[in-house]
């Protein structure tokens, strides 16, 4: 963890586009309420498709106009380079100076890859068409891509993410700060001198998280999913351990070195702060 620690701890906060006027109402609320902690930066998810794009747009514009750094989310799967290029210029355009570069997963019903197949030829392609004008962050798997044939496949694509020109990485949450650790110490090994911010998920609820981290291979820990079981539907009681679990984590990744934290919000405030004011962090 040595070279993580020449980096100030910096704190970041994801966002998804709203598909509703509600939703659009509660994401300003909720923007608000993290806005006090002073983020380094909010990221914005970009959905596949066209209507979730133009939606990933529209929020990041208006979070710009409100004065927060906002780091739209790039998913180059299933695109051009002219689709790229376009969404790029409009963010240039805009001020917009930090990049989330990701691969994506094809859209259903979609056979082709389109002229991008991984993230590494995103970032290459913005480093081409842009130079060094974006902080460009990348994806990191502390518990292994779903998809990655081996482990050593996975780190070998990470690191030609890094080679290609990534600032900086973010990681897929996880709750096994050993797994955290392991990987940081491969980078370091490597040669990649770049931030890896562990990427956090307030539990909310049990089923929800279930089905994320099938989807996404983050392993929930035989414990702490035992644990939720036995809390049944009792909301509340599952919450407060997950908020025991959660800040206990964030506590071990910071004193341990980490360069910091990025909250997977699900658009809502309350988890968060709570683990924030828990580990009594102060607005950088």
């Amino acid at each position: 963890m040595e070279s993580q620690k020449k980096f100030p701890p910096t704190f970041s906060f994801e966002l998804f586009p709203p598909q509703t006027p509600e939703g659009v109402e509660k994401l300003r609320l909720t923007r608000q309420q993290l806005a006090r902690f002073n983020p380094k930066f909010f990221s914005v998810t970009f959905g596949a498709g066209g209507s979730t794009r133009e939606r990933t747009l529209e929020t990041v514009l208006e979070i710009q106009a409100e004065g927060h750094v906002v780091a739209p989310h790039l998913s180059c799967i299933g695109s051009t380079q002219q689709n790229i290029r376009a969404i790029l210029e409009k963010y240039y355009e805009a001020g917009i100076r930090h990049i989330v570069a990701l691969r994506g997963d094809l859209p259903s019903g979609m056979a082709q890859a389109g002229e991008f197949r991984y993230a590494s030829e995103l970032v290459a392609f913005i480093r081409q068409e842009y130079g060094s004008s974006f902080h460009i962050e990348v994806a990191a798997y502390p518990e292994y891509h779903p998809q990655a044939r081996s482990a050593q496949a996975d780190f070998d694509n990470f690191k030609r993410k890094i080679e290609t020109g990534a600032s900086s990485a973010i990681t897929q949450y996880f709750y096994n700060a050993d797994a955290y650790f392991h990987f940081v110490e491969l980078c370091e090994s490597a040669g990649l001198n770049i931030p890896v911010v562990p990427g956090i998920m307030p539990i909310n609820k049990f089923s929800q998280l279930v089905r994320f981290s099938d989807t996404c291979g983050a392993e929930i820990p035989r414990w702490i999913r035992k644990k939720l079981e036995s809390y049944g539907d009792d909301s509340e009681s599952i919450q407060a351990f997950g908020l025991d679990v959660v800040t206990g984590l964030c506590e071990q990744l910071l004193q341990a070195g980490a360069p910091g934290l990025h909250f997977y919000t699900l658009n809502s405030a309350n988890l968060t702060s709570a683990i924030w004011q828990r580990l009594n962090l102060h607005a950088h």
